[in-house]
């Protein structure tokens, strides 16, 4: 068999594969969150946020912040008992948001939210 055989086969083998592939994942919630801080941003987004000050309600921050953000994590304790705490940075309206997360076991509390210009 030749070389430029064994390519078609590859190939119309390969294409079927993605077309069956793309038919069973089509519409569901699949990711592939596999660093660090991937898993950190879908573990908080996944449980109930509870603001500690009565002054932090701008959620439309907090939500773009969770969802952009990157994990800071040498300024982050995520080893300290019982919930470590985190610090998300992003950007929203050309600002520099940092937001303190305490993420325990079932609930993600927003400890500070600080909006540098």
């Amino acid at each position: 068999m030749k070389f430029i055989q064994r390519l078609g086969y590859y190939l119309g083998g390969l294409s079927i594969g993605l077309i069956i592939l793309a038919f069973f994942l089509n519409g569901k919630k699949v990711s592939c969150d596999y660093g660090p801080e991937a898993r950190v941003l879908k573990n908080i987004n996944s449980k109930q946020l509870y603001y500690t000050n009565a002054f932090i309600k701008d959620s439309a921050v907090i939500n773009h912040i969770l969802k952009f953000g990157d994990v800071n994590f040498s300024e982050s304790h995520p080893r300290q008992e019982p919930c470590g705490i985190y610090k998300v940075e992003g950007l929203y309206n050309d600002d520099t948001a940092i937001l303190s997360v305490e993420n325990c076991d079932s609930i993600a509390k927003i400890l500070d939210l600080k909006i540098e210009k």
